[in-house]
């Protein structure tokens, strides 16, 4: 994959408005003596969708894990909100308003729906807030409110994918990292799941998310990163990358068009 190369011009991250709410700066991380990241750079604003893609085993996953503290450091530091998170317990990060949903979408099948979703703000102490963060959370996904008496063992995939979401949100989150949302889901699912993402970005939270879905990915996303072999190759205004040919022969393929406008409606 050849380098990005940009126009001269100011970029989003450059100009977006609001402070970085989280940074990393020189991440190295694995599993034991493995080594999966080196060196990793990255920034996401406040209030904005920015989107890490690559292939299988490039580092994706490893990568937010790192950040919300499911595997320790090897180099480097991470910063949330200003401050350094790079020694807190993932619970603590939470507690910051740093959650993440995890690729395996896992949901407790014994449980209704709405127990799935309380259990997510287990942290919480503002039972009036809380209430109305489910009712929010009902707004985003009308089937979860349908479905709230039910147990979550008979959900579709696609539902169980709004559920998990909802219950990172039920956590009262500043920045929502989801890990691979598209994963073995339908395109007309899928298109669904974004849509509502984009919902969720305009609601004030802010998304980072890790997709090999690049298409539908950077049509969401203000701002991408694409990583290989745990090193960040390239990086760009989302706009500039889905048009970049490097990327256009490496991941992507016909018209954006239909898919851009129904994600933004």
């Amino acid at each position: 994959m050849k380098p990005l190369k940009f126009q001269k011009g100011i970029h989003w991250l450059q100009v977006v408005v609001g402070e970085i709410l989280l940074e990393i700066k020189g991440v190295h991380a694995g599993y034991g003596n493995l080594k999966i990241l080196r060196g990793i750079d990255m920034k996401v604003p406040t209030g904005g969708i920015v989107t890490l893609l690559g292939g299988n085993g490039t580092g994706k996953s490893t990568l937010l894990k790192a950040i919300s503290g499911l595997i320790p450091l090897m180099e480097g530091e991470v910063s949330f909100d200003g401050v350094s998170v790079s020694k807190l317990k993932p619970h603590e990060r939470m507690r910051l308003g740093l959650v993440q949903v995890t690729q395996a979408k896992e949901a407790y099948p014994a449980m209704t729906v709405e127990e799935n979703l309380v259990l997510g703000a287990y942290t919480r102490k503002d039972r009036e807030a809380t209430k109305a963060d489910l009712q929010k959370v009902y707004d985003f996904f009308p089937v979860l409110r349908e479905r709230r008496k039910q147990l979550s063992g008979t959900l579709s995939g696609g539902e169980v994918q709004m559920l998990v979401i909802g219950r990172g949100l039920m956590a009262s989150p500043k920045m929502l990292m989801l890990d691979e949302p598209s994963a073995a889901l339908a395109p007309k699912v899928v298109l669904e799941i974004f849509a509502n993402i984009n919902r969720i970005a305009k609601s004030g939270v802010t998304i980072l998310v890790v997709e090999q879905n690049v298409r539908m990915a950077l049509i969401l996303a203000q701002y991408g990163y694409i990583i290989r072999d745990g090193v960040i190759m390239m990086q760009g205004d989302a706009k500039e990358l889905i048009s970049d040919p490097a990327v256009k022969e490496s991941f992507l393929g016909g018209s954006v068009s239909d898919t851009t406008k129904a994600l933004r409606n």
